[in-house]
């Protein structure tokens, strides 16, 4: 058990955690949320704080860069051409209500779930 920086305690996962594999793709097509931010550490205690119990959703409203904030971070569907590489095969790589590690692309840094 680990705490987050407000005392919540929570369970780290393994690096790659349950995730490996991901679910598979439909008509090439994933779902996902994410919160994108320009600093590692800030990632990595947003990462922290979802594996602690707190919302995806609730925290890109607050703290993510992507206009997709207004709407929880929901990206909506969108097929490999639509994304950076990097973005993509964190999706592909996560099983449907999995949580990524921080994922850097050019863009800055993103917490990624997967809905679909």
């Amino acid at each position: 058990m680990g705490k987050n920086k407000y005392g919540k305690e929570f369970q780290k996962k393994p690096a790659g955690g349950s995730n490996q594999g991901g679910s598979p793709i439909k008509g090439g097509k994933i779902k996902a949320s994410h919160i994108l931010v320009d600093k590692l550490s800030k990632a990595q205690e947003l990462h922290e704080d979802i594996l602690a119990g707190d919302k995806l959703e609730d925290l890109a409203q607050k703290f993510s860069n992507c206009p997709s904030k207004k709407r929880g971070g929901s990206l909506g569907e969108f097929t490999k051409n639509d994304m950076v590489p990097e973005f993509w095969n964190a999706c592909k790589n996560l099983k449907v209500g999995g949580i990524s590690k921080p994922v850097k692309t050019k863009y800055g840094y993103h917490i990624i779930k997967r809905t679909g």
